[in-house]
């Protein structure tokens, strides 16, 4: 149930809330929403309002005789209210200016996304990240060669004919039909994928193996993910900022523990890039609120990414801080610079 359950007043009151908590970090009170909402309602009608907005689970009171916060759903509510009015963004002209001087030193791509992510990191205040991919060879089939005794030899057969082989030790005697019938599931279900999207579904399967999936297509999963783990990356990533969080006001109460967990996703670049793959289904605006992180060390945390797909590539600019961000200056900044980097290699080539 999404915030098309609350009346226009309410949406209106909540925004109002939110913004408030944002700029100040203290409890809203029914006096000051009385006051900065503009909807010309008592104390008494906004006290009302604000009970069912708890209710419904927007708002929650840290204490009886404060005012009120806004939840993760709150927040959620909130941004999309912003989406519905966004207007086309523009980054900075600072940061359009420094990218543009970054492609004039290098042509590659990796030390333009290195300005990236300093320029959105140092604008927003916040943990500052940029990724490129490319989408890579896209499998054509795979095949099972039994070796004798538990070897196999696994072969990646790409549609612009890039083979790829390596000899695995399946663990146990696997018979030749058994190896047809499994290099035949595993063509079947990924044909037509990039080879990276193959490695990433292989190891979402193998999580779900022991409920779903047989002994055969386990072990065709598993010697699938022997070879592809080989892979070379395709993609670049950097990230900057992630001092700035120990500075950051929006993040009280926030543990060092937490802040360690998320210092160390941020160093575990595969893994990051892991986590927004999850998150990033196309091009256009990713907003992921607290709670909704699948990451828990996250939870505490809001991440606003904008992503342009060209050609073979996709990239994605974005920003990590607290819940309690600038959600309006956030997108603005990271759909801007998206558009930004766009126009800065298009000129440059």
């Amino acid at each position: 149930m999404g915030s098309h359950e609350l009346s226009d007043r309410s949406r209106r009151l909540l925004a109002t809330l939110v913004r408030e908590y944002i700029e100040t970090g203290e409890p809203v009170s029914s006096q000051v929403l009385a006051h900065a909402s503009g909807l010309g309602l008592s104390s008494a009608t906004i006290r009302n309002l604000l009970a069912q907005l708890e209710t419904l689970g927007y708002v929650h009171q840290p204490h009886t005789s404060a005012g009120r916060v806004p939840t993760d759903r709150g927040y959620r509510a909130f941004v999309d209210l912003l989406l519905e009015s966004r207007r086309p963004a523009r980054p900075p002209a600072s940061v359009e200016h420094e990218l543009r001087q970054r492609a004039g030193e290098s042509p590659f791509m990796d030390h333009l996304l290195a300005g990236v992510s300093h320029a959105v990191s140092r604008a927003a205040r916040h943990v500052g990240f940029a990724l490129a991919e490319a989408r890579g060879p896209i499998l054509q089939r795979l095949e099972f060669v039994p070796l004798g005794g538990t070897r196999v030899l696994v072969v990646v057969v790409s549609r612009d004919r890039q083979v790829t082989q390596k000899v695995v030790d399946a663990g146990e005697d696997v018979r030749p039909e058994d190896l047809v019938q499994a290099a035949n599931f595993l063509t079947q279900e990924f044909a037509g994928y990039s080879l990276t999207e193959v490695r990433a579904a292989v190891l979402e399967r193998l999580r779900e193996e022991r409920t779903v999936y047989d002994h055969l297509m386990g072990r065709a999963l598993r010697l699938a993910r022997s070879t592809l783990d080989q892979l070379p990356p395709n993609h670049t990533f950097h990230v900057e900022g992630a001092s700035s969080l120990l500075d950051d006001a929006g993040l009280d109460g926030v543990s060092m523990s937490t802040l360690r967990a998320l210092f160390e996703i941020l160093e575990e670049r595969e893994r990051m890039v892991h986590l927004l793959n999850q998150y990033i289904d196309g091009p256009g605006l990713t907003i992921v609120i607290g709670a909704e992180h699948s990451a828990p060390d996250l939870r505490p945390f809001s991440l606003v990414a904008a992503t342009a797909v060209d050609g073979t590539s996709i990239r994605t600019v974005g920003v990590i801080g607290p819940t309690r961000m600038h959600y309006s200056r956030a997108i603005s900044l990271v759909d801007g610079t998206t558009l930004a980097v766009s126009r800065v290699l298009r000129d440059s080539n």
